[in-house]
């Protein structure tokens, strides 16, 4: 007996949300299925099934009576790369969309030439094209019916064409199947226009690496790496995966990744990423990430997921789609029948008007302004090193009221140096020790202190057990003469008792900008470690952007007030120091209360306030902190990408309003021409297949949106 078990399919022919809420629907009424999850952006969907109750034929087989096209996910690796490629369903020209579209059309030219000679028999052929270009239409919308979408746009185009039909409207009929046909197709189109991010993306990354083996290279496959492998990168060629340079320096473009067209000088010991491009010098580079999980994979899936996510708008937009085109088919019916039953109008003429508003009312357009514009926005993030991870963040941007900063590694560059020591004994004794307390830390403070220690050749002690950290406070070792404690002059002051002059000291260190450090043995202080952090190059630059923005923009660090101060002054930016985790956390609330915030950090020690904001932003150059930890990942690592960042999604939250009001701006100016009596069916048809193409278009322009 089975169990339950995740399965993913790739669905070819998915253009927009109503696709891929008809398939949710359709699986959702198949036993032994849950957990659904379909996104038309990426071409995925995924389910928990329990193949004993619904075996994977049949997931398949129904997805096919729709419509679609599943993806067999046993056709192996090369054949998904050449589905990312857009290869797996051929051109657009080849696909079923433009066989229907160009055999509609050449046999509506045909019915129109027939109806020149004899207009008895171009009747007889306009209804055989009406015929030819329904049976599909037809057919998907009754398995639409029966699998829990009734008021679909088949179903809408089924009746009216029939009715057209019936009242000997035969020629307008071949219209609008013609029409849909073709609009189908231009929305196919403009889908994989929108998609094209992703695939390009992938095709960063090459398919074969020239791997070390003893003393010869051989080409394998890049699917086929494993960590350890050693891989030969010679100039000109891309990284294969992500890994760690052995031997060699060189130029690498890291474009693909972090948006950063100018190359970066790397050596050995320097991380590198797929995709990146190797200028000048030959590599030996020791891989650190399979293929599938290596900084691109990461990101193409982390897109995919947030094409995925529906923001609040989109929400919105469904839910008012579900009761919309059920009350737009009963308005059509009472068109048809209220006029004719209570005024003596004319059954024909009626019927007409209610088949043209049938066609207005489709919601297709509707549903689609919302995704389309979030899909290319988080397209046109990712091609600029802003990883969004989904479309509520994208709109969150747009609305922040203020930005709250931390200090170190995000306004700062997150590489201080030591610039002053003041010790009451031997200075590198002091030094050496604070250094084996810090040993096997990532905060910046305490890598400086190592570095420090490792310039001058000092002999680290050892560290007997773990440290012992009190966050925004000190960190505490048992070394062989007892503990040692780097902390914070505030905390220093609570636990031993520093000289007047030592504490005079500290205070004029601090008020040049630099952060201090009290080393301490016992209760006996050994002395302090002066350390600055400069600014990042484009940090006034970027906080001025954002208040131009109208966005007010604060500073929030655990460092002390004098240190933070001098920074900010510097930046022109609010500041507010020595903020231990709770009290940063109590500080988002508080400005979270007056609007939407958005936290800025490097995504390691400033989680829990990434996490409390509107919008979590971690700045990192693709690392994996950077990746997995807040909304919003800036791959550039540069302070202006924030007001990039709201730029852009102030630019999606104007086009998502654009596409709405030309959706049913479209549908009122055809509605009232309509009732009038001047819209004729195949013009009512553009309404909402007209409207659906010039919806998509308009978003489309965000790929090309300039920050």
């Amino acid at each position: 007996m089975t169990t339950a078990s995740p399965l993913k399919l790739r669905i070819e022919g998915m253009d927009c949300g109503s696709c891929a809420t008809k398939i949710e629907n359709a699986m959702k009424r198949l036993p032994g299925v849950s957990d659904i999850s379909v996104s038309y952006g990426a071409e995925l969907m995924s389910m928990v099934l329990d193949e004993d109750r619904t075996s994977r034929a049949a997931i398949e087989d129904k997805i096919r009576a729709l419509g679609f096209t599943p993806v067999d996910p046993n056709r192996g690796k090369a054949k998904e790369h050449n589905h990312a490629h857009g290869t797996s369903a051929g051109p657009w020209w080849q696909g079923a969309k433009a066989r229907l579209a160009v055999g509609t059309g050449g046999l509506l030219a045909v019915a129109y030439g027939m109806s020149l000679l004899d207009p008895a028999l171009g009747h007889w052929g306009f209804i055989a094209v009406a015929v030819f270009g329904l049976i599909p239409i037809g057919r998907h919308a009754f398995e639409g019916m029966r699998s829990g979408t009734p008021f679909s746009i088949e179903t809408l185009m089924s009746v009216a064409t029939i009715g057209a039909i019936a009242i000997g409207e035969a020629g307008e009929a071949a219209v609008v199947v013609f029409l849909f046909a073709v609009g189908e197709l231009l929305e196919g189109i403009a889908a994989g226009r929108a998609r094209a991010g992703i695939k390009a993306l992938i095709d960063l990354v090459p398919r074969t690496a020239r791997k070390q083996v003893g003393a010869t290279v051989e080409a394998v496959s890049v699917e086929s790496l494993a960590i350890g492998d050693i891989v030969v990168v010679r100039p000109g060629d891309r990284v294969p995966s992500d890994g760690k340079i052995i031997d060699g320096t060189s130029e690498l473009n890291e474009a693909p990744v972090t948006g950063e067209s100018v190359p970066v000088a790397k050596t050995v010991g320097a991380d590198v990423y797929a995709g990146s491009i190797n200028a000048n010098g030959e590599l030996r580079i020791e891989i650190t990430k399979t293929a599938a999980d290596n900084t691109i994979a990461r990101i193409v899936h982390l897109v995919e997921v947030a094409q995925g996510s529906q923001a609040p708008t989109a929400r919105f937009i469904d839910k008012f789609s579900r009761w919309y085109t059920p009350a737009a088919m009963t308005v059509s019916a009472l068109i048809v029948v209220i006029p004719p039953l209570m005024m003596g109008a004319d059954w024909e003429a009626w019927i007409y008007r209610g088949l043209a508003v049938l066609l207005i009312a489709c919601p297709c357009a509707l549903v689609i302004s919302t995704p389309a514009a979030i899909a290319s926005g988080l397209a046109r993030g990712t091609r600029n090193g802003l990883l969004i991870k989904g479309g509520a963040a994208l709109e969150a941007l747009g609305k922040i009221k203020t930005a709250a900063f931390d200090k170190t590694g995000t306004l700062t560059v997150g590489n201080p140096q030591v610039t002053d020591v003041v010790a009451t004994d031997d200075a590198n004794e002091m030094i050496a020790k604070a250094a084996a307390v810090e040993q096997g830390s990532s905060h910046p403070l305490g890598v400086a202190i190592i570095a420090e220690a490792e310039r001058l050749g000092l002999d680290i002690p050892r560290a007997f057990g773990g440290s012992i950290a009190t966050p925004g406070k000190s960190v505490m070792s048992r070394l062989k003469h007892g503990f040692v404690t780097v902390g914070s002059p505030l905390h220093a002051r609570e636990q031993t008792d520093l000289s007047e002059d030592l504490a005079a000291r500290i205070l004029a260190l601090e008020s040049e900008g630099k952060t201090v450090v009290v080393v301490s043995e016992g209760k006996r202080v050994l002395g302090v470690i002066a350390l600055r952090d400069e600014p990042r190059a484009d940090a006034i630059e970027g906080l001025a952007k954002l208040k131009a923005l109208g966005i007010r923009t604060v500073m929030l660090t655990g460092d002390n007030a004098r240190a933070a101060t001098a920074i900010a002054s510097t930046l022109g930016i609010e500041a507010r120091a020595q903020l231990l985790p709770d009290a940063k956390l109590a500080a988002i609330a508080a400005y979270k209360a007056d609007g939407p915030i958005a936290m800025i950090g490097d995504g390691i020690n400033d989680a829990p306030a990434l996490a409390a904001a509107s919008v979590g932003i971690a700045m990192g150059g693709g690392t994996d902190v950077a990746l997995e930890t807040a909304e919003v990942a800036l791959l550039k690592n540069r302070v202006i990408g924030v007001a990039e960042l709201v730029t852009l999604s102030q630019a999606v939250l104007s086009n998502i309003w654009q596409n709405i009001t030309l959706a049913l701006g479209l549908k009122g100016v055809f509605l009232v021409t309509t009732m009038l009596g001047t819209t004729p069916l195949w013009m009512a048809i553009l309404a909402d297949t007209g409207a659906t193409v010039l919806v998509t278009a308009n978003a489309l322009r965000l790929l090309r949106h300039n920050d």
